[in-house]
């Protein structure tokens, strides 16, 4: 059976997409830390990061690394989060966030029900942000 994520990647469940490459996209959580949170996730079912081949989990991290890159220039954050937990999808998957302090790393503190229109323009600004770092080649269009 295909995971949640299988089924985002393929087009089967909406998913605002702000990279696409062959093996890794990345897209925006329905759940956000704050506005900006992305999941870089490989297209292989891997469930666990300690089980990714290196290469792959390289290539996850490199782009976790220009989505942090954007993120931190969308929204002028000093810091950009990482963090694999693993525990909500059985899909491995790297959450990449604007973050100002700890309290943005609590989990507790998610927008839920997140407003469509407010997804919708944090896709566009990081969209323009990747684009401005010379990315293009994986930002799909607006």
């Amino acid at each position: 059976m295909s995971t949640l994520f299988s089924r985002i990647i393929a087009g089967e469940l909406p998913g605002r997409f702000v990279w696409r490459e062959a093996g890794v996209s990345a897209f925006l959580s329905i759940a956000p830390l704050r506005p900006g949170h992305t999941l870089v996730v490989p297209h292989a079912e891997v469930d666990r990061w300690t089980d990714a081949e290196p290469d792959l989990l390289g290539r996850c991290m490199a782009i976790a690394q220009v989505i942090g890159q954007g993120v931190q220039r969308a929204w002028e954050a000093p810091r950009a989060g990482l963090i694999v937990a693993g525990f909500e999808v059985p899909h491995m998957h790297v959450h990449v966030s604007p973050v100002w302090d700890m309290d943005d790393f609590d989990f507790a503190r998610v927008e839920m029900e997140a407003d469509g229109a407010k997804l919708d323009d944090a896709m566009h600004r990081l969209r323009v942000a990747l684009r401005e770092l010379g990315h293009e080649e994986h930002v799909p269009a607006d």
